[in-house]
């Protein structure tokens, strides 16, 4: 790892992130009002989950910006988030520094399910790096949105994990070269129109697809085409029968009449 931690608050950070992005393209409904389990039924849903997840073979779970405001990370279309903010004119949200954030609770819940083999593999869009901050291994995470703390080399694929954040995205030459073969690294965070990265797609695919249990955490499930892979373990697929879908998310998603749980 090379370099220092940026100054600048994440809340500049995630503005100037958005910034970066292309104009012009849907992003999604913004500010949707949100729903609070009363205690009593939160305690209950939150059994009939742990007894999924005990009773399930392959349990893959799927985060969005929701699981990461509790590190102090801005999302972008909760009631609170940057794109909401911006729709009502009002100031960006303030948070934490974005190369100081650590893993939240939940983050570290999920390393110590996988730790106990009862979760096997995340699939985010988030692009913040605090899965693999929180200690899961590259090959049991997809990050299809890509990451802003990583580079890429563009000859041996090589990625390098970096304590700073990568100024570009949409894939672009950063101006630093591999240390191992001494080719151009690019960044590696999606524009809207960037295609997802192969592995990282094709793996989320097979997962879903085998996934007897799916567990969202966090996310509107508005993006394409992030937001049809947990569905994907609902469907039969050869010998694999129907799997079940729980969504964990303080606003409705287009996919709650598919979910056997709703948190």
């Amino acid at each position: 790892v090379h370099g220092g931690a940026s100054t600048h608050s994440i809340a500049e950070m995630s503005v100037s992130y958005a910034e970066r992005l292309k104009k012009g393209v849907w992003r999604g409904d913004c500010g949707v009002d949100e729903i609070l389990d009363s205690q009593e039924e939160l305690t209950r849903k939150v059994e009939e989950l742990a007894r999924l997840i005990r009773g399930s073979e392959h349990v893959v779970v799927h985060t969005g910006a929701g699981i990461s405001t509790a590190c102090g990370i801005p999302d972008f279309r909760g009631k609170n988030g940057v794109w909401t903010c911006e729709e009502k004119a009002l100031p960006a949200p303030v948070g934490v520094d974005f190369a100081l954030a650590v893993p939240s609770f939940a983050h570290m819940a999920l390393k110590a399910l996988m730790d106990s083999g009862r979760i096997h593999y995340i699939i985010s869009q988030n692009v913040d790096g605090l899965h693999l901050r929180s200690g899961i291994p590259r090959n049991k995470l997809s990050e299809l949105h890509g990451n802003l703390f990583v580079e890429e080399c563009e000859q041996c694929n090589t990625e390098f994990f970096r304590d700073f954040e990568i100024t570009t995205v949409g894939f672009q030459r950063t101006g630093r070269l591999c240390d191992l073969c001494n080719g151009y690294l690019r960044d590696k965070c999606l524009d809207w129109d960037d295609k997802l990265p192969d592995y990282d797609l094709e793996t989320a695919r097979k997962h879903s697809r085998e996934a007897s249990l799916s567990i969202c955490f966090g996310t509107s499930l508005q993006m394409q085409p992030a937001m049809n892979l947990p569905v994907m373990t609902t469907y039969k697929y050869k010998k694999k029968q129907h799997g079940k879908m729980v969504i964990c998310n303080l606003s409705p998603t287009r996919m709650d009449k598919r979910a056997c749980l709703l948190i």
